[in-house]
């Protein structure tokens, strides 16, 4: 294939010169040293840094929750007093949605996407970089807060008038407030480097039509975190205006509402639920195809299911808002869209029974964990129906039976198929297979334990039992489902301490992977593993959506420059070359203004006047980001004087 003048040539087969594959690993390196590890913008190195970052705040959350299921096993427990107990709540709660659930499957796409599809990097890889120290800086913050005391305790959605001065005094509200600003900058950052990277990186010949389901799924979620994210981020800053400044946007005896803030929250939090749901359904269509050894049935119906998901999903905020003051007329328009919005979930579970059906399944332990989501989801998504018809709403509203559902729809929807996408991609990572046995051992603890630890929930709350109780009388008759809810959260931490375990033996002496040991479809098996620094030794053409799988095989593009950052952009609709521009490469600035723009948020907790003397460190941080060096500069101009 000829290319337009100035572009690389496309050609078949693979590979590239030892020297040259040397040359593309010390351009796209990060530096060694301290200096290095602060710097680094490889795409594979933030994306590790976040799995860890978030799978630890995952284990204090999990710390936290099992605290408050310690506290009610049995009636009248004393293990906590209920000012910590609201803290902890607030916290598991915050933690979870915040500070993992979310940003764990961004970091899983920017490990996997540019892989997936035959790109070099994320685009802005320094904008990635920011992103991540953000998020870390947000999340420290808020636990330095409960740790000193001044831990959040109005719940992990902050409804005024509680979480206003009058009825939350101290810092713990604000720190939240501000902690809402951290991630929910990093997410939006992350969601512009994701959707370049699919739209304007991808290997020549990979149409949107073969792009991975993956990769679909990100893409779509990405949109939806642009849309979503900026409401949240203007009621946490209304919220620690009042807090703070006096102004009145949620105190009605001023002219405010306390209802807006819920408008702009859940506006905000029901799509949430599917910006932690979608992203794994994407890893279960990679799964069930690779296992099932043939193509996802029905991959057009599976990518529009996935938009239409997203599309209803912003339709259904009220869904939690059943016991407001609105008009009843426009609850029943929320409850069509919450029945409706389960046709898509439903098309995409046929399509993956059939391509297990129509394949020749080999039953491994990352799919495993896909069949426990099937049946956990189908119990999760029956209750959302039943909570979305709103006279049963207002009977269970507030009641552990929501609190339940709540569980088997996140935990149960979104942890078991990260866990499968772990096992999965843990050998491309690491180059070492994770145990099969211990894997076998975790699934069924985890298995075993959620369904123990949150099904009398749904009792419970038909019983009566309200949420966010800190204990409770024996006459009421609810102690045995709690100490049976309470085992199953000891099981539940038994099977992340097998997790651990097995990460921890696997690196030491885990079964060396190979390139692709599943026999999989999708491009990141047909690099080492662990990948180069540059992914790809020569960028891939492929003819087809499952590359690997394709009897045409694939190219490969010839003509980049191996001793600079240059990347192959390609047109949005059929991929087609289109340009090559110089990325940037790394450098201190992203850390220092991550620091700069943390010490803002930081300081406006205790003075507004931070905002004003701080601007400038941040202001100085971001020109120094975007100031070129001389050698970039040479750099970029003997490129461009290059035929």
């Amino acid at each position: 294939m000829t290319a337009p003048h100035g572009l690389p040539h496309l050609k078949d087969g693979p590979g590239a010169p030892p020297a040259v594959v040397e040359a593309l690993r010390r351009t796209w390196s990060d530096p060694p040293g301290l200096r290095g590890w602060l710097s680094a913008i490889n795409h594979k190195t933030i994306a590790a840094r976040f799995v860890v970052v978030t799978f630890a705040f995952f284990v204090l959350g999990g710390l936290l929750a099992l605290a408050m299921r310690l506290q009610l096993a049995r009636p009248e427990g004393g293990l906590v007093g209920p000012r910590l107990y609201n803290q902890l709540f607030t916290m598991h709660g915050t933690t979870m949605m915040f500070l993992f659930a979310v940003p764990v499957m961004q970091a899983a796409a920017g490990w996997l996407v540019p892989l997936m599809v035959g790109a070099r990097s994320v685009a802005f890889p320094r904008m990635n970089a920011f992103a991540f120290w953000i998020f870390t800086f947000g999340g420290v913050f808020l636990f330095a807060g409960f740790a000193s005391g001044a831990g959040p305790d109005a719940g992990w959605f902050s409804y005024p008038p509680l979480a206003l001065s009058d009825y939350a005094p101290g810092k713990g509200v604000d720190i939240w407030a501000q902690m809402i600003t951290f991630t929910e900058l990093g997410a939006l950052l992350e969601a512009v480097v994701l959707i370049t990277t699919i739209l304007k990186l991808r290997a020549p010949g990979m149409g949107l039509a073969r792009m991975p389901l993956f990769v679909w799924a990100t893409l779509v979620t990405q949109f939806m975190v642009i849309f979503a994210m900026p409401a949240v981020m203007l009621g946490s800053t209304g919220l620690i205006l009042d807090r703070l400044v006096g102004t009145h946007f949620y105190n009605p005896a001023r002219g405010g509402d306390v209802l807006l803030w819920q408008h702009l929250f859940w506006f905000f939090g029901h799509p949430e639920v599917y910006l932690i749901f979608i992203p794994p359904l994407g890893f279960i269509s990679t799964i069930v195809s690779t296992f099932a050894g043939r193509p996802v049935f029905g991959y057009r119906a599976m990518v529009l299911s996935l938009v239409a998901t997203a599309f209803l999903a912003f339709g259904l905020w009220v869904h939690h808002m059943f016991a407001t003051n609105l008009p009843e007329v426009g609850k029943s328009f929320f409850t069509a869209a919450s029945l409706a919005i389960a046709i898509p979930s439903a098309v995409q579970i046929f399509c993956w029974i059939a391509t297990l059906a129509l394949g020749r399944v080999r039953l491994r332990v990352p799919l495993l964990f896909v069949l426990g989501f099937f049946f956990i989801l189908v119990l999760g998504g029956l209750t959302g129906i039943m909570l979305g018809a709103v006279p049963l709403d207002l009977q269970l509203h507030d009641s552990y039976f929501v609190v339940a559902h709540l569980h088997y729809v996140l935990l149960g929807g979104a942890v078991f198929p990260l866990f499968g996408a772990l096992y999965y991609w843990f050998p491309k990572a690491t180059g070492r297979m994770l145990g099969e046995r211990a894997g076998r051992w975790q699934f069924w603890l985890l298995f075993a334990g959620f369904n123990v630890a949150f099904f009398p929930m749904h009792l419970l709350g038909i019983d009566g039992m309200p949420r966010r109780v800190w204990t409770y009388g024996a006459e009421r008759g609810w102690g045995g489902l709690n100490l049976v809810a309470t085992l199953g959260a000891l099981v539940i931490a038994a099977s992340v301490a097998v997790f651990l375990w097995n990460v921890a033996a696997s690196l030491r002496r885990g079964a060396p992977a190979g390139a692709d040991p599943w026999q999989a479809g999708t491009l990141e098996w047909s690099v080492p593993s662990p990948p180069l620094p540059h992914n790809f030794d020569a960028l891939p053409v492929v003819y087809g959506a499952d590359p690997r799988w394709d009897a045409r095989g694939t190219g490969a593009v010839s003509g980049l420059a191996a001793d600079a950052r240059e990347v192959l952009t390609t047109t949005v609709a059929d991929a087609r070359p289109e340009g090559r521009p110089l990325f940037p490469s790394p450098s201190l600035w992203p850390f220092a203004s991550a620091l700069a723009v943390t010490a803002l948020f930081v300081g406006s907790v205790f003075t507004p006047w931070a905002v004003v003397w701080l601007s400038a460190p941040v202001a100085v941080a971001v020109i120094g980001w975007f100031w070129p060096t001389r050698a970039e500069t040479r750099r970029a101009r003997a490129l461009e004087r290059r035929p």
